[in-house]
């Protein structure tokens, strides 16, 4: 028999017991609360600052599409057309490559890993044009361009966005064009003179330039293979006169001193001239030290590709003061960086310009004038990359000349271009 007052406590100590599991459920779901809201509180903490970027934003939405659409389909141009380039140039070399049993890893990490960079560099304004071309007009296609002018955007403010797009561009082709790229072509070069018979250059006839302050070097035959020259003559003037001069049948370079502009001269005659006397002296070996290098003497193939911007910059200082003419090249190539690189803006131009207007038969005008003339760009900055490296024309004036053109052109499409 259960009595009343032990029913009782019974109910009181399951109440408080029901109490207690009630109150550590209530605690759990407060800790629980109280713990969710301090993550969800650390986490909006982290989001505020991308908050703040993304409404303080200098690029709208409609900038972020348009960049991202253009570097994509540049990015994306560039893999495709490589691509191809190389499945040529390794079916129209590979009977070269098996004849000199070249390494695989020759092959792969100091010609194509070097290819690659440098014909992407080359071939940057075409990239440019046939991207901006592509999926502007697609875009045209769409009612995009429709959609975007209706709403009051002017075409000045489009362009913006291809204007930045066409900046990361340049500034990257310029980056890597002046610093990364010529490092690795000196691999290329030295692979392609090696393996692909391209004839490299061994000599150099009639050379003559100043090593110095009214000092004339002059060597009739040099020879790269061995460093050495023939029929050496060295003058040296002071008030226009001849005071020194020494003769010599063979100079060579030692490459094994570790001091630069060392030479050995052999069988050799000096004449010092004192007013009237004159005094001789003959000798059959000299070690000397004279303000010259091998690379001054003779020009390789590709040379120019092979230096940094400063580095081509002060190797045309160091020619010019020696007096030496076959610079052009170097000029040429050292103002073309430059150069190419502002070509992406004005070519940027030209393509949305041109693509951006709806037409009934879809991309195929655009893309015909387009590639018409960015080709045209291409053959005239070559004729004129010619013109000054076999002319005394100016270099800097050659290089830019097709931007100047191309100006114009840019400036009466963007006139055209829908409003």
């Amino acid at each position: 028999m259960v009595t009343a007052e032990e029913e009782n406590g019974k109910q009181t100590s399951l109440t408080n017991e029901e109490r207690s599991t009630n109150h550590c459920e209530h605690s759990k779901k407060q800790g629980g609360k109280r713990l969710h809201h301090a993550l969800r509180s650390r986490d909006v903490r982290r989001l505020l600052p991308i908050k703040w970027l993304t409404e303080h934003s200098p690029l709208s939405r409609l900038d972020r599409y348009i960049i991202g659409k253009f570097l994509g389909t540049y990015f994306f141009s560039i893999i495709l057309i490589i691509s191809i380039a190389v499945v040529f140039d390794i079916n129209e070399n590979i009977d070269k490559f098996l004849q000199h049993d070249v390494p695989v890893e020759e092959i792969l990490f100091d010609y194509y890993l070097n290819f690659i960079p440098f014909y992407s560099n080359m071939f940057s304004q075409l990239f440019v044009f046939i991207a901006v071309i592509f999926f502007t007009t697609k875009l045209a296609d769409n009612s995009e361009i429709i959609a975007m002018l209706s709403t009051g955007t002017s075409f000045r403010r489009l362009v913006r966005p291809y204007m930045i797009s066409a900046g990361i561009i340049a500034l990257l082709n310029f980056g890597l064009g002046s610093y990364v790229i010529p490092q690795g072509n000196v691999k290329r070069v030295r692979f392609e003179n090696q393996y692909k018979n391209r004839g490299r250059q061994d000599f150099a006839s009639n050379i003559q330039l100043e090593v110095d302050s009214g000092v004339i070097a002059y060597i009739a035959r040099y020879e790269e293979s061995q460093k050495t020259g023939y029929e050496f003559t060295l003058d040296k003037f002071e008030n226009k006169k001849l005071v020194k001069h020494l003769q010599a049948m063979t100079i060579q370079y030692d490459t094994l001193s570790y001091e630069p502009y060392h030479w050995i001269i052999t069988g050799y005659q000096t004449r010092d001239f004192q007013g009237l006397k004159e005094e001789i002296r003959s000798g059959n070996k000299l070690d000397t030290i004279i303000k010259i290098q091998p690379q001054d003497l003779i020009v390789a193939r590709d040379m120019e590709t092979t230096m940094t911007s400063p580095e081509l910059r002060r190797h045309i200082e160091r020619q010019k003061a020696r007096g030496f003419a076959n610079i052009q090249q170097f000029e040429v190539e050292y103002w073309k960086r430059g150069a190419t690189a502002f070509a992406t803006f004005i070519l940027t131009i030209i393509g949305v310009s041109i693509s951006a207007r709806k037409r009934k038969n879809g991309m195929g005008i655009a893309l015909g004038i387009g590639l018409a003339l960015i080709l045209v760009y291409i053959m005239f900055q070559t004729v004129v990359s010619s013109l000054a490296v076999n002319t005394n024309f100016p270099a800097i004036i050659a290089v830019w000349i097709p931007n100047i053109v191309y100006a114009f052109i840019a400036f009466h499409y963007y006139k055209k271009a829908p409003r």
